[in-house]
């Protein structure tokens, strides 16, 4: 998705490289990616993302190449499956019909306006009003912030902020979560009152505020589609900080501990409206033991619950391996 390549964009331009962008606009089949997977190609080759892995990314790579050169942007339609390729290549496990459009980046007013979504600071106490992007699937391909013409066919997508993720404490499983949440996509801040513990570098990928929870998120109000996750093993911290996240309609409310901390926990928020919702012991069962793996069971726990999946293992699944649905194209 466009938010996946939007870093090496916004790098290229900073660095006065020209970058061509691809973008699924339509699918049949199992065909990889949704609707909306991009890939961007810089000017000296270099290309972040994927449409649909494998063989189609190489053709975008060749397409792109050549849009560089001076060709006009294009619809690219490419077959995917066993009989797509010649006898000596390996086919994929996918098969279907991808149309992809690959087209020089769109132009200044859309950019900046992407720019100010996805920038957007976990810290700020209103995020930006998602944009809605409309590219018309007809020559010259345009993606402007208003609707195309009527007769034309579109794609419409909507670029929103990040999810938020605040860590409650900047323990040492707050390190590996915050990397592990700011590469899967969330915008991180950490909250940790205690000077001991609130050290700017110890967080990459975070923004650290010095502040009591309590104090910080009074200010800033969760939603839906915020998380948090709550790590100093203080109630005098954790507490009031999962009360705050419940009581404001937080999308995802978690904390550490064992199972007996949760039940102590519970006990002691149980006048709290929703504290059922409460995830403790936070994260999937991984079996995982050092503060690496319990992040990445803690983040794992969040991204199905995000995407209302069980987080069993796909090899006991038969449903869709990937949630959610992407721009649409009319």
């Amino acid at each position: 998705m466009l938010p996946e390549v939007w870093p090496f964009v916004s790098a290229c331009r900073a660095g006065g490289q020209a970058v061509v962008l691809a973008r699924v606009v339509a699918r049949v089949g199992n065909a990889g990616r949704n609707v909306g997977a991009a890939m961007a190609v810089a000017a000296d080759g270099r290309w972040a993302g994927s449409v649909a892995g494998g063989c189609v990314d190489g053709d975008v790579l060749e397409t792109a190449a050549a849009i560089h050169a001076g060709q006009p942007a294009t619809l690219l339609r490419c077959e995917i499956g066993p009989d797509a390729r010649p006898a000596w290549e390996a086919g994929p496990a996918c098969s279907g019909l991808v149309t992809v459009l690959v087209a020089p980046l769109f132009g200044e007013w859309a950019r900046t306006a992407v720019d100010r979504v996805l920038s957007s600071s976990p810290t700020e106490m209103q995020p930006p009003v998602p944009v809605l992007l409309h590219t018309a699937l007809v020559p010259p391909y345009e993606t402007t912030l208003g609707p195309a013409k009527d007769s034309d066919p579109v794609m419409v997508e909507v670029v929103r902020p990040a999810p938020r993720l605040v860590i409650v404490g900047a323990t040492d499983v707050a390190v590996p979560l915050a990397a592990f949440a700011a590469t899967a996509g969330f915008r991180v801040v950490v909250v940790e009152p205690r000077p001991a513990y609130a050290q700017g570098d110890r967080v990459p990928g975070a923004t650290l505020v010095q502040a009591w929870p309590s104090t910080w998120l009074g200010s800033h109000a969760l939603g839906p589609d915020d998380a948090l996750v709550a790590l100093t093993h203080e109630p005098r911290l954790d507490d009031a900080a999962l009360v705050q996240a419940l009581l404001s309609g937080c999308g995802y409310v978690a904390a550490i501990g064992s199972r007996l901390t949760q039940q102590e926990r519970l006990s002691r928020l149980a006048h709290i409206p929703g504290v059922e919702r409460i995830a403790g012991p936070a994260g999937l069962d991984l079996g995982g033991n050092t503060s690496a793996q319990t992040a990445l069971s803690m983040l794992a726990e969040l991204v199905a619950v995000r995407n209302h999946r069980a987080g069993g293992r796909l090899v006991d699944s038969d449903g869709p391996l990937h949630a959610g649905v992407g721009p649409s194209a009319s």
